[in-house]
């Protein structure tokens, strides 16, 4: 999934409150993971939502991808966005999330780091839930436009489903809490696989909050496994109100085995 965005047009604000959101999020969603190999790549890049699946037990994989994006142009701000799940068992996963390197109009540098474990459970062979809870850490420049300038938490639930032709992630719940009224987070996303490669499209939004403005938009996203253990995506997003910013941004997920 991740934090840029809010406040006026290309305002310091406003690129700290996308980059709060993203952050928050970045535990995005492809294919269901329950019955794949414990090697296979499962990512949740690059969409906003998480699915309901985790990483196998005592294994790794990071999510790394290189954004782009602005309210005027894309050149307003960058960010390289790490995100390093662990498998702590069949229902527990650990994430480790930020942007190492985020570059807004104000200047550049690491933005807020946070941590997030997802508690999740099969309701069949076909269906999953989860709950997220994460937080960051104020290890950003507020005064650059790259952190928060405080801890912040958020708290998802998520419900994943394979119908017949595709696949459903849907996700809710409070985000930005610690800075006043929350901003509520929900998204309904789809995918679809087509051999090695795939499609998946989003629809997000942000209500208003102490964290930031509204935020709202539609994503996009094709994704190819280069390897069982390696799955690249590339796409891009379309603000849906003034203060969400188009971005474009490229990735991939690499599993790296067994861990312990």
């Amino acid at each position: 999934m991740w934090p840029e965005r809010l406040g006026a047009r290309s305002s310091v604000r406003g690129h700290r409150a996308w980059l709060g959101a993203a952050a928050a999020l970045a535990t995005g969603s492809a294919a269901p993971a329950a019955s794949q190999s414990p090697h296979a790549a499962n990512p949740e890049r690059p969409t906003f939502a998480t699915h309901a699946y985790a990483v196998a037990p005592g294994y790794a994989e990071v999510e790394q991808g290189l954004a782009a994006r602005g309210t005027g142009s894309l050149r307003e701000a960058t960010s390289w966005d790490v995100n390093l799940k662990v498998g702590l068992s069949r229902h527990v996963q650990l994430g480790l999330f930020g942007p190492l390197y985020a570059r807004t109009s104000a200047g550049s540098g690491v933005g807020d780091l946070g941590a997030a474990l997802k508690v999740r459970t099969d309701l069949s062979s076909r269906a999953a839930v989860a709950l997220v809870p994460s937080v960051t850490a104020p290890t950003g420049s507020e005064a650059r436009g790259l952190g928060a300038g405080r801890a912040l938490g958020g708290l998802v639930g998520v419900v994943s489903a394979d119908l017949p032709s595709v696949h459903v992630d849907m996700n809710a719940g409070p985000q930005g809490i610690g800075a006043g009224t929350p901003q509520w987070f929900v998204s309904l996303g789809g995918s679809r696989t087509f051999g090695r490669a795939g499609l998946a499209v989003e629809l997000f939004e942000f209500t208003p909050g102490g964290a930031g403005p509204r935020l709202a938009g539609v994503l996009g996203a094709a994704t190819i496994r280069l390897a069982e253990w390696a799955v690249v995506d590339a796409g891009g997003a379309v603000g849906a109100t003034g203060g969400t910013p188009d971005q474009l941004f490229l990735g991939i997920t690499t599993n790296l085995g067994r861990l312990f």
